[in-house]
């Protein structure tokens, strides 16, 4: 049986999704397979909290002026695991390479970049996954858990966070809004 790898794509949360963990939330999914399903939230800020309070805490000296930056929670697995998401350069010790032009890294080389301002120009702080076993993640996508869109970096880096989950669901022709909240299957 060949596997349809779902890497690179967004997880849109369905309006009837009531996981605290996922409700409203865009999954950029960065590996899919027979094994599980690794992905990061993108559109959940955790407030109050920025990227000097990340670099503070490495002890790296905050100098760029994209200290403020936002930190989101990038899911419920390990949420004290830091990662960048970001345009993808082969530069990084650890960079998980996820589609064409994405990557994420967890490794602490990117984080003196960014506190250097010579990071890459495009990127997310994330702390935390999301993680599925296997099957997992196809079991809640025949129960319409999710949407499923292609990557777009202009949604993930470029879009407003409050509009992250509206536009994902758009770039399918679908209002999040207008859809009803009963589900079931022909």
């Amino acid at each position: 049986m060949d596997y349809q790898s779902l890497a690179n794509h967004l997880l849109i949360a369905m309006p009837t999704m009531r996981d605290p963990n996922f409700e409203r939330t865009v999954t950029l999914l960065c590996q899919h397979d027979e094994n599980g399903s690794l992905g990061v939230i993108i559109n959940r800020r955790i407030e109050d909290f920025s990227l000097s309070d990340v670099l503070e805490h490495l002890e790296i000296e905050v100098a760029a002026a994209r200290a403020g930056a936002p930190v989101f929670a990038g899911g419920p697995v390990h949420p004290e695991l830091g990662m960048v998401l970001h345009d993808y350069s082969n530069q990084w010790q650890s960079t998980m390479r996820v589609g064409e032009n994405l990557g994420l890294t967890t490794s602490l080389d990117i984080m003196h970049a960014l506190s250097e301002g010579t990071g890459p120009s495009r990127s997310l702080m994330l702390l935390g996954y999301a993680g599925w076993a296997s099957g997992q993640l196809e079991h809640e996508l025949q129960e319409n858990a999710w949407l499923c869109a292609p990557a777009d970096p202009a949604i993930i880096f470029e879009t407003p966070i409050e509009q992250r989950w509206t536009l994902a669901a758009a770039q399918l022709g679908i209002d999040l809004m207008t859809l009803s909240t009963d589900a079931g299957h022909a």
